[in-house]
């Protein structure tokens, strides 16, 4: 019927309310005891002080960079000290080097000197010690050149020109001694077409060498080189 209430069911218990969870973080909890962590400055005095010499060098900001540039170069300085790749035994024998050297350009440039002064003969002496005495230094075979020139003039004319055909091929695309060695061979060995070559190397490095001021007042030749020199140019 509409109008009927409904029965109560009286198999089923009833329901029994909620029990309020308490908050766990209400409670105070019990201390817990936590082994002490190391500090910051514990660790780093515990690093090998070779971490510490590998670190990079601070960078400071613009307004320190006078600072920054103060510490960067004293740590190089430091590092620089602790190693030099040079020995004793290489720092002395490139002083010993170093001093031939100088002995070696003093000797050449006095014969030079002599040589522009006319003195040929004493020319002649300073450029011989120079190629016995260094011969294992590259500029000697300039030593030779000058040699060269002041044989022709004082000395043998054969020896002359042989010294001159052999820097002529060590000191190859030195125009002073191709041309020397054109006007020798023109003048005493009647070779036109190998001085014509020899003249060719000379002038296309330096045209100079076509005029005879030049070779007289500024490469100081002997008078005699220089009239060899004059017949070739005029073929004469």
């Amino acid at each position: 019927m509409v109008g009927a209430c409904r029965a109560a069911i009286s198999h089923i218990p009833p329901r029994k309310p909620k029990a309020k969870v308490q908050d766990s973080r209400s409670k105070a909890s019990p201390p817990i005891f936590r082994a002490q962590l190391p500090s910051r400055r514990l660790f780093l005095f515990s690093l090998p002080l070779s971490s510490f010499l590998l670190l990079p060098v601070p960078s400071f900001g613009d307004g320190n960079s006078a600072t920054s540039d103060k510490f960067q170069h004293g740590s190089s300085s430091y590092a620089a000290t602790l190693y030099d790749p040079v020995s004793p035994s290489e720092r002395e024998a490139s002083a010993l080097v170093s001093q031939r050297v100088s002995q070696a350009v003093e000797l050449l440039e006095k014969g030079r000197e002599l040589q522009a002064q006319g003195d040929f003969n004493r020319a002649l002496d300073y450029f011989s010690q120079v190629i016995e005495s260094y011969k294992d230094l590259a500029f000697s075979e300039y030593a030779r050149v000058g040699r060269a020139l002041a044989l022709y003039e004082v000395g043998d004319r054969e020896e002359a020109i042989a010294e001159m055909e052999d820097v002529s091929i060590s000191l190859k695309g030195y125009p002073e001694i191709h041309a020397a060695l054109a006007a020798a061979l023109y003048e005493d060995k009647h070779a036109a077409l190998l001085a014509e070559n020899q003249f060719a190397i000379a002038t296309l490095l330096d045209p100079h060498f076509t005029d005879l001021s030049y070779v007289r007042d500024t490469k100081h030749w002997p008078p005699s080189l220089i009239s060899s020199l004059q017949h070739f140019i005029t073929l004469s």
